[in-house]
């Protein structure tokens, strides 16, 4: 008998999350799945597409400004690249709605 991993794709990381948030609990996995280091390095990635999607910095300055290379930058751009008009365009609201939000409530 073979034994197999109960998670075995990105889908099933997918899942998990949602359900952790349906039970108010998506902090809690998030945080015993990820490192500090992970957690910083997400936050770049999301300051990352945010800034790209808006567009008013080069990726030289958006690099200096996150204090990431310009490789993590580019790595970025290829990602939006790829999406479809309707991903990249939800995916800018997202970002834009979330990051009023933020500094409203700082």
């Amino acid at each position: 008998m073979s034994q197999s991993p109960a998670f075995s794709g990105w889908q099933d990381v997918i899942a998990l999350v949602r359900r952790a948030g349906q039970d108010d609990n998506d902090d809690a996995l998030l945080t015993a799945l990820l490192t500090p280091d992970e957690r910083d390095t997400l936050v770049a990635r999301i300051n990352i597409l945010h800034e790209l999607l808006e567009g008013k910095m080069s990726q030289r300055q958006l690099s200096q400004l996150l204090g990431v290379g310009i490789a993590t930058v580019t790595r970025g751009s290829n990602e939006l690249k790829r999406m479809d008009d309707e991903t990249k365009n939800w995916l800018a609201d997202l970002l834009k709605r979330e990051a009023e939000q933020s500094t409203s409530s700082t």
